[in-house]
């Protein structure tokens, strides 16, 4: 009786069992037909047509599609080869960032409260900008290969072209296939030992737990599996696929467009204020609230980079050349967007970590019943969530460069506005939880979400 209330009273999230199984279904299927789509330059389903002709089983036709199983349809080896070479390398890529978050020199810090216990935190090191610099500087003008004519290891840029933008599909598909196995194993261990469990991922369905991940801090020692994941090897790799593009551009046209420098620069300096600014994600809902299973190691690391660099890939073929007098507002409008989102999380993260810093004692705020504060004021009096709206600004800018010949490349803004609406409906349901009255309260002295004045 006991066990069937505490079944009634879990809240499932993103459809319960039967959406989270469609997810983890779906989810591989819109990255690779993104990937398809970006480097053809529109929407196209006729490849799915293989699939409702002929008498052969569902298996053949999945390994006959260019689009599922990319290199797989080859009659001779080298399309497998390739997709050995392709997972090889990505392994490689996911022991070099492990590498450099060992050994690198770092900042020992203190994690949020676990389940709000004070006196339980964890540990975290902090060098992800650090290897984002010596990441680039490798992949730039370090990479080792052995001269044959010297008979000596010799260093060159590694080319990020011939191997991440040719076969951006192949590590797309061996991306899919090494995150779902990491989240198995993660799902597994999960039962092993007494583990610190994630509220929202212990509901006793194995896919929904599987999904929303079971462990809250999965640690091997103190290599905590889901922060490094959170910044390293995903938002690295977006960043060293648009690169990959745009070497691709020049070496197609010899030059290369103001679109494509302009979202290389944007998603470049993204990725690099992510990683400059590792230490704020300790007190995000991804590290404080979730646990770590098939949704962020999946969306860390196969989503992110594969889905958030298809305008780049686009551009490589279908460039739409604007003016210099359209590039000038695009760039605009993500100063714009992103002095919104800066501003907002920086002024956040300093008052989290000192409230009584005198820097910010204009600051207003509402002192809740369980002893932290709310912010009344600043970017946190005009939207509670302001930091979501300069955060999409800057993503419609990434799909603005690309001009407006396709609806491939504004996925993203899409994607992004429907995410950052459920996540902003997530966090006000577990404010609510933590809060109570002093949530009311805080709602209507800072009555809108995202636009001051609007909603």
């Amino acid at each position: 009786m006991v066990e069937s209330e505490k079944k009634k009273k879990f809240e499932y999230e993103f459809g319960g069992p039967v959406g989270t199984t469609l997810n983890v279904v779906l989810l591989p299927v819109i990255v690779l037909c993104l990937a398809h789509w970006s480097d053809i330059g529109f929407v196209d389903l006729s490849f799915l047509e293989q699939f409702a002709q002929g008498d052969k089983p569902f298996w053949q036709k999945f390994l006959a599609s260019p689009v599922f199983c990319p290199s797989c349809r080859r009659e001779d080896d080298d399309g497998f080869h390739a997709l050995y070479a392709c997972t090889a390398i990505a392994l490689g890529w996911f022991l070099f960032q492990v590498f450099l978050e060992r050994f690198l020199p770092c900042e020992l810090v203190e994690g949020a409260p676990i389940h709000g216990d004070a006196k339980n935190r964890l540990v975290y090191r902090i060098n992800g900008h650090l290897a984002f610099w010596i990441t680039l500087f490798v992949t730039q003008f370090g990479f080792p290969f052995w001269h044959e004519e010297s008979q000596s290891v010799q260093f060159q840029s590694f080319p990020l072209e011939d191997w991440l933008y040719q076969f951006f599909a192949e590590f797309a598909f061996v991306t899919i296939i090494l995150t779902t196995a990491l989240s198995v194993y993660l799902y597994v261990d999960s039962f092993v030992g007494d583990k610190i469990l994630a509220h929202g991922g212990n509901s006793g369905v194995p896919m929904y737990d599987f999904f929303m991940g079971r462990e809250l801090n999965p640690r091997i020692g103190n290599f905590d599996w889901k922060e490094f994941c959170e910044l390293r090897p995903g938002l690295i790799a977006w960043m060293l696929l648009n690169i990959a593009a745009l070497r691709q551009q020049y070496n197609s046209l010899g030059y290369v467009t103001g679109s494509m420098l302009l979202v290389n620069i944007f998603q470049g300096s993204y990725v690099w204020d992510a990683l400059y600014q590792e230490r704020s994600i300790l007190t995000t809902m991804d590290i404080t609230t979730d646990g770590f299973g098939y949704m962020l190691a999946f969306g860390d690391m196969a989503w992110v980079p594969f889905t958030y660099s298809i305008q780049a890939r686009y551009l490589v073929k279908n460039d739409p050349h604007l003016s210099y007098l359209a590039l000038a507002g695009i760039l605009g409008l993500h100063i714009v967007g992103y002095s919104i989102f800066r501003g907002a999380n920086g002024q956040k993260d300093a008052f989290r970590r000192d409230p009584s810093n005198p820097k910010l004692s204009h600051l207003n705020f509402l002192q809740t019943k369980r002893g932290t504060k709310l912010l009344t004021s600043g970017w946190w009096g005009m939207a509670r969530k302001i930091n979501y709206t300069g955060d999409w600004i800057m993503g419609l800018t990434w799909c603005l460069v690309c001009g407006f010949d396709s609806i491939v490349p504004y996925f993203y803004a899409i994607y992004f506005a429907i995410l950052l609406f459920h996540r902003s409906m997530r966090d006000d349901q577990l404010c609510q939880e933590k809060y109570g009255q002093d949530w009311d309260t805080y709602k209507k002295i800072v009555p809108y979400k995202f636009i001051p004045g609007v909603v």
